[in-house]
């Protein structure tokens, strides 16, 4: 699975110079993120962090990661409006997991006012690695999907051009033109714009709901410019903002600074950290409206651990995807080996064989975000410590991936230059768009190559773990 570039890699001279000229093509294109140091003012920017080279990817399996993004689509969709599964499947994880479960008693809240959105957009990122079997034939394995506020469409829309611009200086001109066009920001932004549409107001806006700490504002701009030049007008709001001035009108439409606001992005939300009491009011607040959110409470909930866990049990995708035995069949094929660690026979069973084997596995809270996951010794512990606890059911164990490494130079500001071994991730934006029971949007919106150092475990670009990269197609 070795790219065409072996030969490179020992020429330090030459990586030196790519290495330099790389650097200033990634502030030419735009992959940028503020500084740690001023993470809320652009007046100092640097570039995100980067591979200097693209990574090598089996076609077939990226072909497969394609082929499949349509079916989650349908199934998270699937998952959101399925009442009975995500109460069923949640019910042990709310009894443990403070967070999981105040999402959940917001979502039955609005369940029984009545749904006043009619409208659902959902924008979600499946995840994967190559997974090397016994054998060492690569296969595609799902990681997890992000339902909400999946990033880096926007910086991965520009990468390409930084590789292709990186092997022409190293006298691979040919390799160059094989890099493949990649677009998520305006896919993304197509799905925004379609909901904005069905909202049905042309004076309405969209509202990006973002965090208080801004690094990574950029990524966001790159939508949000699709967007204005759509002419959709965009506001960028935070939690406390809608806490001290949304409002809803007796229809339940959202206003902001008595503007109309049609579709909810949010790129906030997704980790208890981002919540106080204010917050949760405000997420109350917008999930009553008829706004169109990105996603839905519901959706988010489909998001989870959990969820993921409970899909992999034999006949649930059939239950979930009625009459579609081709989906469930593609579906079925990117699932590693799932455990659920709820209170009894088969959670006391499995805990103990990672307790004895923790190599094996990996240990999932129900969170997003990056950096949560635990591996080896960590895993060992934390299991011991919680075995005959309730606690264990708010995690999940799964199979751990073994993905072949590769050599490849991680670019990151002040940062030496050095060759590392390297293993990639590779995730597919899905986007959807359904008006009441019509799905009229439904569709793959590119993808995002992460790579990142074999001794780190766990965590994404935003995370400080991962960088960058692109796919080069072998």
């Amino acid at each position: 699975m070795a790219a065409p570039w072996e030969d490179v890699l020992r020429d330090k001279p030459a990586i030196r110079e790519a290495a330099s000229v790389a650097v200033d093509a990634a502030l030419l294109e735009g992959v940028l993120m503020r500084t740690e140091g001023e993470p809320n003012a652009s007046d100092v920017v640097n570039y995100a962090p980067f591979t200097l080279l693209p990574s090598a990817v089996p076609s077939a399996l990226f072909e497969q990661a394609y082929a499949v993004q349509q079916d989650f689509n349908l199934l998270v969709d699937a998952i959101s409006q399925n009442k009975e599964f995500l109460e069923r499947t949640l019910a042990s994880t709310i009894k443990v997991d403070d967070f999981t479960a105040q999402l959940f008693r917001i979502h039955m809240q609005v369940l029984e006012e009545g749904l006043a959105q009619s409208v659902f957009l959902g924008i979600n990122r499946s995840d994967y690695m190559f997974d090397c079997g016994v054998d060492g034939t690569p296969a595609l394995k799902q990681i997890e999907i992000n339902t909400i506020a999946a990033s880096f469409g926007g910086l991965t829309s520009r990468t390409a051009a930084v590789h292709g611009q990186v092997l022409k200086v190293l006298g691979k001109s040919k390799e160059a033109s094989h890099l493949l066009p990649n677009n998520p920001s305006k896919g993304l932004a197509l799905g925004i714009a379609k909901a904005w549409e069905l909202y049905g107001s042309q004076s309405a806006v969209v509202m990006f709901l973002v965090e208080e700490v801004q690094r990574n504002i950029f990524d966001q701009r790159c939508v949000e410019n699709e967007l204005w030049n759509r002419n959709i007008r965009v506001i960028r709001k935070r939690f406390r903002d809608v806490f001290e001035k949304g409002s809803l009108d007796d229809a339940k439409r959202l206003y902001m600074d008595g503007q109309e606001v049609a579709v909810v992005y949010y790129r906030e939300g997704y980790v208890p950290k981002n919540y106080d009491q204010q917050n949760w009011e405000a997420r109350l607040l917008l999930e009553r409206s008829r706004a169109v959110k990105c996603p839905d409470i519901a959706t988010q909930l489909a998001g989870t651990k959990k969820v993921q866990q409970e899909l992999s049990r034999p006949g649930t995708l059939e239950r979930l995807l009625p009459g579609r035995a081709e989906a469930v069949a593609r579906i079925r094929a990117t699932f590693a080996g799932l455990y659920s660690l709820d209170v009894g026979e088969e959670g006391d069973k499995i805990t103990a064989t990672a307790i004895a084997d923790p190599d094996r596995f990996v240990l999932k809270p129900q969170r997003e975000g990056g950096g949560n996951n635990l591996y080896g010794e960590e895993l060992r512990q934390v299991l011991e410590k919680i075995r005959d606890s309730p606690e264990r059911t708010s995690y999940i164990l799964m199979d751990k991936i073994k993905p072949r490494p590769a050599m490849n130079y991680l670019l990151r500001a002040h940062s030496p230059l050095q060759a590392s071994e390297c293993i990639s991730e590779l995730g597919i934006f899905g986007v959807y768009v359904r008006q009441g029971k019509e799905m009229v949007m439904n569709r793959a919106a590119g993808h995002l190559l992460r790579t990142k150092a074999v001794e780190h475990a766990d965590g994404g670009v935003a995370a400080g773990v991962a960088v960058l990269d692109t796919p080069y197609l072998v």
